[in-house]
């Protein structure tokens, strides 16, 4: 292999068509279907990759897409960073060369904003926007102080006007994304997802926890099912989904219509076709830590080819290389690679020596 080879990064088309068949991941994406209610289109493929905010750009859509996700969430979008015509944030919207469609995520607390926000969204992205998710989820307080994210909880009125607004400039199904509560304690997510439901959104999205909680403790997927017997659109089960198996069991026990993998796509970009092979009644494997080591190398050329700054690679291989021989060395070596050829020449020389071990 050339040097020219290692650093130039193509297209990301090009990189899955030349790379995806060693990680076990599909050479293209499938588009998200565009006919019939969202709960039949959710049908096909329940299985989701949910919107994490510094996580889910357009090299790790691209992933989970190739890993068999339904359909695949942008970061949180601000309305207001759209309103200001930041350029930065249509960073966030934009879809890459090889994604068919995407989820765009928006947040803020102005009906006015989220009104410009999606027209400007629908028209930009055309029909490569498969939907558009308004963001009332989010506990962390650099959010909810300025009453976005799940501040809305405590602001039913103000929620159905925003997804009012929405509905209004676009032709895509409207989402939107809840948790439990506030506070601990508290659940009002069944009676507001019935005022989402009656704004005309086409379906509610459950994170199971309470904003009090942030990402800790445990997730209630009880509150997924009083969610789902409260209302008639479909509900979309979201928290402690650490795998392909928690994925499938949700969607099992909860009546939830589809199901949001978060955390527990890091480094597992075949989760989701591991549920829905589970679900289906089939035996599902993570693959082995040479596929692995093959997934992080087109994961990382993916980064470079859209150009997302390679320092977002370092996760990526504490995440791809759990379980390596000398994991703890590869991820220390990680964090002081810079380039395109660094990371690559980091996988190369992992993948040699699990090889080497495999054939001792």
């Amino acid at each position: 292999m050339t040097t020219d080879e290692v650093a130039s990064p193509g297209s990301e088309a090009e990189l899955l068509g030349r790379y995806a068949e060693g990680a076990l991941l599909s050479p293209r994406a499938e588009p998200f279907p565009r006919e019939g209610s969202l709960g039949e289109r959710l049908e096909a493929n329940p299985f989701l990759m949910a919107p994490m905010a510094g996580v889910t750009d357009s090299a790790y859509r691209t992933m989970a897409r190739a890993g068999g996700a339904a359909l695949a969430y942008t970061e949180m979008v601000s309305v207001a960073g759209i309103h200001y015509a930041g350029e930065k944030t249509w960073d966030l919207v934009l879809p890459g060369d090889a994604e068919p469609d995407i989820a765009v995520q928006l947040f803020g607390s102005k009906p006015e904003q989220f009104r410009e926000a999606s027209a400007q969204v629908s028209e930009r992205l055309g029909d490569r926007l498969a939907l558009i998710d308004v963001n009332m989820a989010c506990p962390v307080p650099k959010v909810t102080r300025k009453g976005e994210g799940s501040a809305l909880l405590d602001d039913p009125a103000l929620a159905g006007d925003i997804a009012r607004a929405v509905l209004a400039e676009t032709d895509v199904p409207v989402t939107c994304k809840i948790r439990r509560g506030r506070r601990a304690g508290e659940e009002v997510a069944p009676e507001f997802a019935r005022a989402l439901e009656q704004a005309g959104v086409s379906a509610v999205a459950v994170h199971g926890r309470t904003a009090a909680q942030l990402y800790r403790g445990q997730a209630d997927w009880g509150v997924v099912s009083r969610v789902a017997q409260a209302v008639d659109i479909p509900v979309i089960g979201s928290g402690d989904i650490r795998g392909p198996v928690e994925a499938a069991r949700m969607l099992e026990q909860t009546g939830a219509a589809a199901v949001m993998v978060a955390r527990g796509s890091y480094g597992d970009p075949w989760a989701f076709r591991g549920a829905r092979t589970l679900l289906a009644g089939g035996e599902w494997h993570m693959p082995g830590i040479a596929t692995r080591i093959h997934a992080f190398e087109l994961h990382v050329r993916l980064l470079a080819a859209t150009g997302a700054h390679l320092a977002r690679a370092r996760s990526l291989a504490g995440w791809y290389l759990k379980g390596a021989p000398h994991a703890s060395a590869w991820r220390d070596r990680a964090m002081h690679c810079v380039t395109l050829d660094d990371y690559v020449e980091l996988a190369r020389e992992a993948l040699d020596l699990v090889e080497g071990e495999d054939g001792a």
